[in-house]
Formats: structure tokens, C-alpha cells, sequence
């Protein structure tokens, strides 16, 4: 298999740890995004490429990184292929004085970012701007991306929809394709394939199916009897759950604002980015509560503030306010605001209410209509400070975000509270759905006892 010989290629080069690493990673995403991963050789295409590298643009990878791709698939015409065509130079070339440029604006002090001077703020170029519809894509794939901010989907599904659109069409033959005419046939063998080759999980093919059916039902206006019956089945599985000492182990070993986004996470039952858009308004200290809007489901519901968390919670939002005043200073201080809000009360914004309580380190553009906000702190800021107290507490469980989670629901019913408060704590619709946590109990599943333990 051509990426494992470049693997073994890559490890007896004698390049750097960070090229080691993660050469073999991205010439094996390059594999899998171009449906190689089994190929005796792979062929560098420049399409397929530049695809992949919007994707990881408009996912928010910086230039340093979408250049490791571009420099792991150089190395392989290099060392495997033993062919330099096509020619890779110019898209490491534009990434690599991008990679300088955005180096260069994160070592540049705060406050010498000014209102005429967006470089400081985040770089783009004219063929990669960051969530602008770019005018060179197929006509289709506007026309996509346009429905779905008309209906207001989020930024990661308007990626991850486009992604596959994107996959499928490559799989097909091209947009034009599409647009001309694609049978049941087509879809169900790309379905087929995903689950076949890519080995892809159930849930990974019903969000290809979810983009298809998109595509087809909602922007080329057609109907297939095969997207209304054919969905993978996806696997029940036990979620899992730390235990209390667990959960005091790993929250011994953070520290900042990463401990008090714990905390909260497990304090109050919040899925991961629920917590990321809390905003100032949401918190009532007075009533111990949280009000987390728009969560799944586009509902809102009202769950614990643990006592344990106030105090640092309080010195947060007084960090919140500062840094606001300080935004506001120096021309900026406004927020992104839901749909419905932003149109109703514009300044709004400006707002400190508004704010998100755990912010940005940096300003940052609207990917949409390019306004400079301060966001909410990325994702991958607690995920790094989660794994990194696993793995110090010593843990050998899969301890993610959502683990804390289910460990506050499967707590507060160890400790005998009634399922439907514990479903309306967490916003579930159904309770079948919070029934789960009651096969991973400490008494076991709906609390009866191993004849073995009564011998």
C-alpha cells in the first residue's frame, strides 16, 4: 500500500520530529479525501487538493498547517513517486508567506492593532478568503452555500455539508454531473463505498446522507425514494462515565480558565459547546443557574451553577468586562449576535451583556460579511486541557467533553434524583434518551445485584 511505503519512507528520512509526525497524517487525509487510501500508487491532483485545502481553510487550520499537507505531498513525489508533476510550488510558496504573516501578527503586541489595520486581525488572500462564497467554486456549490446561510445553518455544518457535496462529486465525475443528471444508483454506491472502503462510522454515513439529501431535496429541488428509506443503523452504545473521584482527579490537574469550564461542564450537565456560548446574560449568580439558549434542538432550558464554581466564575466576568472596555477603546467591542437578534437590536452587539463568558484571546472576522468580533475562546482550548489532565490523572478511559456530561447525569441519579429532572437538566426531548445512564449506575444495570455477589 503506497501509504504505508511512504510512512516507511517518511521514518528513515531523518526529518524533523513535527515532519515525522505529521507528514504520514496528512498524505493519509490527502488518501482518504481523494479515495486512494487503498491505491498502489497515488496520483497528486491539483483540484482535489485545492478542495481539501478550502476545507481546512474554512475550518479554521492556520497556513502553517494546510502547508504540512502540501510539503508531506512534495516529499512523496520526492522520495516515493520519483515525479515532481504536477507542480505544488505555488500553493506552498502563497501558504508559506501566509504561515510568515500570521506568525508574524500573533507575536504582535495587542494593542497595536488598529482600525485601519486589519492585517493584525486575521490574513487572508484574494483566493482563500476565510468564509466569503468564493466566486471561482462551481456554480452549485454557491448555490448550496447561499441556502444554507439563508436558513441559517452553522459555520461547521455549512463545512462539513459542502465537504461532502464536494467528495461526491468527485466521486460522480464532476459538478456538471450533477447538475445534468445522477441516478439512485450513483448515491447508493457512494454510500456503499464509504462504508465498504472508508469504513466509515454509521454516524459519519448518515452525515454524507444528511449533505446529499440537502443537495438534491433542497437546491436542485429532486426527489429520491432512496434518500427517504436508506439510512445506516447506527450502534447503541454505553456511554462513558467517570467516577466522582475520577472527575476530582482530573479537574485537580487543570488549572485557569480551562478548570472553571470544567466545572461547569460538569456542574451543570453542558454539552461542549454550550459552554463555549454562554454569554454574560445567561449567568445568574444570585439564583445559582444557567440559561443555556439555543441548544440542541434550537431549545432553551435552565440547569445547575454549582456553588463551588462562583468565585471564579465572578473573577472571569469581571476579565469579560475589562477586556470588553478595552475592545471598545480601541474601536472594536462588538459580538456575534443570533440571527433574529442582530436585525432587531444592531447594537445590541456592543453590549456587555452579550459578551461570551469565556472570549477570544484575539479579535477575529466574521467569516460571513467580514465584521471584526471577538468570539468565543476555539474549541480545541479545553479539549488540549482535558487530555492533558487524563493523561496526567492516569486514566486509561476516553475522556472527552462530553464525558463530563454523561457523568453528571449518571451522578445526580446514583444520588437519587428523579429521571425527568435529570432530563430537563440536560434538555433531553425524550426520556427514553436519559434512560441510558441507568445501565452504568454503581448498582449496576437498574440497580440489581450479581447473583455472584450473593453466594
Amino acid at each position: 500500500m503506497s501509504v504505508r511505503k511512504f510512512a516507511a519512507a517518511v521514518e528513515s528520512a531523518g526529518l524533523k520530529e513535527s515532519e515525522t509526525k505529521w507528514f504520514p497524517r496528512w498524505f493519509e487525509r490527502y488518501a482518504k479525501w481523494t479515495g486512494q487510501l487503498d491505491a498502489v500508487t497515488i496520483e497528486i491532483r491539483v483540484e482535489p487538493l485545492l478542495q481539501l485545502l478550502r476545507s481546512l481553510r474554512d475550518s479554521g487550520k492556520k497556513a502553517f498547517t494546510r502547508l504540512q499537507l502540501v510539503r508531506s505531498l512534495e516529499f512523496y513525489q520526492k522520495s516515493v513517486s520519483g515525479t515532481s508533476e504536477p507542480d505544488l510550488s505555488p500553493f506552498r510558496t502563497k501558504l508559506e508567506e501566509l504561515a510568515a504573516r500570521e506568525d508574524s501578527s500573533e507575536r504582535s503586541p495587542r494593542n497595536h492593532i488598529q482600525k485601519s489595520d486589519s492585517s493584525h486581525i486575521e490574513v487572508n488572500d484574494d483566493k482563500m478568503l476565510v468564509g466569503q462564497i468564493d466566486p471561482n467554486e462551481p456554480p452549485l456549490l454557491q448555490a448550496m452555500r447561499k441556502q444554507m446561510r439563508r436558513r441559517h445553518y452553522a459555520a461547521r455544518s455549512e463545512r462539513s455539508y459542502t465537504g461532502w457535496a464536494c467528495r461526491f462529486a468527485q466521486f460522480v465525475g464532476g459538478w456538471e454531473k450533477i447538475s445534468s443528471g445522477v441516478t439512485e444508483l450513483e448515491l447508493k454506491e457512494f454510500l456503499s463505498d464509504l462504508a465498504v472502503r472508508g469504513k466509515v462510522a454509521a454516524s459519519t454515513q448518515n452525515q454524507a446522507f444528511n449533505a446529499l439529501l440537502f443537495l438534491f431535496r433542497d437546491v436542485l429541488q429532486r426527489e429520491f425514494s432512496y434518500l427517504d428509506s436508506e439510512r445506516a443503523k447506527k450502534p447503541e452504545r454505553v456511554p462513558v462515565v467517570l467516577s466522582q473521584t475520577e472527575v476530582t482527579t482530573v479537574l485537580r490537574h487543570m488549572r485557569g480558565v480551562p478548570l472553571l469550564f470544567g466545572q461547569l461542564l460538569y456542574g451543570g450537565g453542558l454539552r461542549h459547546y454550550e459552554g463555549l456560548r454562554l454569554r454574560v446574560k445567561d449567568v445568574d449568580l444570585d439564583r445559582r443557574q444557567l440559561v443555556i439558549r439555543d441548544g440542541k434542538g434550537a431549545k432553551d432550558r435552565v440547569t445547575l451553577l454549582p456553588d463551588a464554581a462562583i468565585p471564579a466564575l465572578r473573577l472571569q466576568l469581571e476579565l469579560v468586562a475589562q477586556t470588553h472596555s478595552q475592545d471598545v477603546s480601541e474601536g472594536f467591542g462588538s459580538v456575534w449576535l443570533p440571527y433574529a437578534m442582530a436585525r432587531k437590536a444592531p447594537n445590541a452587539a456592543a453590549q456587555l451583556e452579550w459578551q461570551f463568558v469565556f472570549p477570544a484571546s484575539k479579535l477575529s472576522k466574521d467569516p460571513h460579511d467580514g465584521t471584526v468580533h471577538r468570539h468565543h475562546m476555539h474549541e480545541s482550548v479545553f479539549q488540549h486541557a482535558l487530555s492533558r489532565a487524563t493523561k496526567l490523572a492516569g486514566l486509561t478511559k476516553r475522556v472527552t467533553p462530553h464525558t463530563l456530561r454523561h457523568s453528571f447525569a449518571t451522578h445526580l441519579l446514583e444520588a437519587g434524583s428523579d429521571i425527568r429532572t435529570v432530563q430537563e437538566l440536560l434538555g433531553h426531548a425524550d426520556v427514553s434518551t436519559t434512560m441510558i445512564y441507568t445501565h452504568v449506575l454503581q448498582k449496576g444495570p437498574l440497580g440489581v445485584k450479581s447473583p455472584l455477589d450473593r453466594l
